[in-house]
């Protein structure tokens, strides 16, 4: 028997599962990770809380995870309280706890292509109608026609990632305001890789005091590098928090979780100290491939969209068999680097350079 002779429903007939590969290379830069691991002190205060934790295994979670949802609003700053936060495994989860509470049969879901993968596939996921509109050749969004598009489709929720994966572009808050006041229901502003922007972008906080029906995501798996402890969060009206908790499961944050990821929240002046220097590493990198004669997209994340290459395999298969593995992901002819130590890099460069 194959997956063809389940009886699984219609519209995930012939879908593919979200990958990344993982391969065991030396140089990887593919996920979009912190290449800088933790502390050895962070570690040695993680294993001490995890310690003492331990003890209450036998016990369930606190359901509502509400000290580490009031660490996290502390975190956010802009006046947020903890009812006004929600936490998951990863943001993933709270994405498709997002589609499970205003998704569903007959709704439908609208997103800006190209950009993050997993958001048609959680809508999908969820039996909610995928509606496709389109970037500009830059990757920006052009806001007349982002209005239009939500005009003609009325779409239940509305996706918009600043900065979006996979080409880094961060939207002005003046395009993310136009598509809220355009959208009939939800907005939801996902900001994984928001820390990494350049200094003084505005984030899409600042407009929840006005906006009810908007939702801004964020995620501890890049800038905190903590992709391990798979903890998303999300930042929103209390009234959306309380839809949310109609969809929840039962304690799905574990007390390992809640407690590494309060651990982290303590530690971030150490976490995110690596953040000036990967932004640093990100802008030399876009210099040195425009050097060479790429095309690179602008980007404020801790990655890289380049190309345009008409074999864009047989580069990244050429990286590869040099140690190297970088994504194959975006439109056609174009590649995606993660950002990691200045040593990573050098070694990325050298072989890229060997290809070209």
């Amino acid at each position: 028997m194959n997956l063809d002779d389940l009886p699984i429903r219609a519209d995930l007939r012939g879908k593919s599962p979200y990958g990344a590969p993982q391969i065991d290379v030396p140089v990887r830069l593919n996920t979009n990770e912190n290449p800088y691991p933790p502390s050895p002190e962070l570690v040695a205060d993680l294993a001490e809380e995890i310690r003492r934790s331990a003890g209450d295994l036998n016990r369930y979670p606190d359901m509502d995870a509400g000290d580490l949802r009031a660490d996290l609003a502390a975190y956010l700053g802009h006046g947020l309280a903890a009812e006004q936060v929600w936490a998951a495994n990863g943001s993933n989860e709270v994405i498709q706890q997002i589609l499970q509470a205003f998704g569903g049969h007959g709704r439908t879901a609208l997103g800006f292509e190209p950009s993050y993968s997993m958001h048609p596939i959680i809508t999908t996921g969820t039996n909610t109608e995928w509606i496709k509109a389109t970037r500009e050749e830059d990757f920006s969004l052009d806001p007349g026609k982002a209005v239009a598009a939500i005009g003609e489709h009325r779409p239940d929720i509305v996706f918009l990632a600043s900065p979006n994966n996979p080409t880094g572009t961060a939207q002005p808050l003046a395009t993310v305001e136009a598509i809220l006041d355009a959208a009939p229901g939800m907005v939801v502003v996902d900001e994984a890789y928001t820390e990494f922007a350049r200094q003084g972008t505005p984030s899409a906080l600042t407009l929840l005091p006005r906006h009810p029906r908007l939702i801004v995501t964020r995620t501890m798996s890049k800038a905190f590098a903590m992709a391990g402890t798979r903890l998303g969060y999300l930042a929103a009206h209390p009234a959306v928090v309380e839809a949310l908790l109609l969809v929840r499961l039962p304690y799905h944050l574990s007390t390992l979780t809640q407690t590494a990821a309060r651990v982290a929240l303590r530690h971030r002046a150490e976490l995110l100290g690596t953040v000036d220097a990967l932004r640093q590493e990100r802008d030399d990198t876009v210099r040195w491939l425009r050097d060479k004669g790429l095309t690179v997209a602008d980007s404020d994340a801790n990655f890289v969209l380049f190309g345009r290459f008409p074999d864009r395999r047989a580069v990244w298969e050429g990286l590869l068999a040099r140690g190297v593995l970088i994504r194959e992901v975006g439109p056609p002819q174009w590649l995606r680097v993660s950002i990691g130590t200045g040593e990573e890099m050098a070694a990325f460069r050298a072989a890229l350079e060997g290809i070209l």
